[in-house]
């Protein structure tokens, strides 16, 4: 008796490269015609171009120049009489703009601490919710699409020390309400509340962004874990929210560092210079005391800080990007 032998299965046939041809073959413009549409680019953009050079970049290099320079009026305009390094060696040593310095900084730090806190907690309920989602995100984006200069009327009336709702609400509860905008601490803390109002959703609309993104396999997977709803945030959902943090963080912090209109509206920079801002010291010591060098070197500096702390996050956002992508 003979066995056949068993069959074995049959091995596809290597494929074979398919051959060029029009269709499949990716091909390049000539040389010649590449410049053609390069020049035709800049063709096409070179008003936009121009425009944004002499609005914000002829602007700068010469407030720049003039922070350099000791600047005179005549009575034929400006005019600059030496190249000098005074106004800065001045603004250093000024108590005035120590001062600034250091409410710009302290408010910018609180301020966008609260505002994170609170965008991350607003967030985290709009996620939760299954119904009117869309109805509480545009409330909640009313405050943000306000005008600063508005909002800042806005509590303005609120915080009025004769009508003001808030001086009648404390008014029920202490003997004697506090003058809000009128002393130093409670308008600092009058003008956070106004900021953070106004500005936490936009932390939140950014936050719920990076929120709805998140696979729901990580959750169950922390549930079938065994951990709760805080454990699940702590491990799960606040890592996963790093990178849209740290845009969140980056945003605010180069908005509040530069903060003008809700102190000038509010309260010019008092009571004294309690609330005056490194803008606001800028534009009085340029536009009202009309000291056009020291006025450019305090917006340079301003600016150059701003620079710095964009570069510095920046270089944290990229760092909280690659340990992301290595989880």
């Amino acid at each position: 008796m003979t066995v056949s032998p068993t069959p074995t299965a049959a091995r596809p046939a290597p494929r074979r490269p398919e051959p060029a041809t029009r269709k499949n073959r990716k091909t390049r413009p000539p040389a010649g015609i590449a410049r053609r549409r390069a020049r035709t680019g800049w063709l096409y953009t070179a008003p936009a171009l121009t425009v944004i050079a002499l609005v914000t970049l002829f602007p700068v290099v010469y407030s720049v120049i003039l922070s350099f320079s000791d600047v005179r009026f005549t009575f034929g305009g400006v005019r600059v009489e030496e190249w000098t390094l005074g106004n800065y060696t001045t603004m250093l040593a000024s108590p005035v703009w120590l001062e600034a310095l250091a409410f710009t900084v302290g408010y910018t730090l609180v301020t966008v601490a609260v505002e994170i806190a609170l965008g991350i907690a607003a967030a985290v309920l709009l996620d939760r919710l299954e119904a009117g989602r869309g109805w509480i995100l545009a409330l909640l984006l009313i405050p943000w699409s306000l005008i600063t200069v508005v909002s800042a009327q806005l509590w303005d009336f609120l915080y009025d020390a004769t009508f003001g709702a808030v001086t009648w609400l404390f008014g029920l509860v202490l003997d004697q309400p506090p003058v809000i905008l009128g002393t130093p601490v409670p308008a600092i803390t009058g003008m956070a509340v106004a900021d953070i109002w106004k500005t936490t959703p936009f932390v939140a609309v950014i936050i719920l962004a990076g929120l709805v993104r998140i696979p729901k396999e990580r959750y169950e997977a922390a549930e079938m874990d065994g951990a709760g709803a805080w454990a699940t945030f702590w491990n799960v959902v606040l890592p996963a929210l790093r990178p849209v943090v740290s845009v969140a963080v980056l945003f605010r912090v180069l908005q509040a560092f530069g903060i003008f209109d809700l102190p000038f509206v509010l309260t010019q920079g008092g009571p004294g210079t309690a609330t005056q801002s490194l803008a606001v010291l800028g534009y009085k010591t340029l536009f009202q005391n009309l000291d056009i060098g020291m006025g450019a070197a305090i917006a340079t500096s301003t600016g150059v800080l701003v620079i710095a702390g964009c570069l510095l996050f920046l270089r944290m956002f990229r760092s909280q990007v690659d340990e992301g992508g290595a989880a």
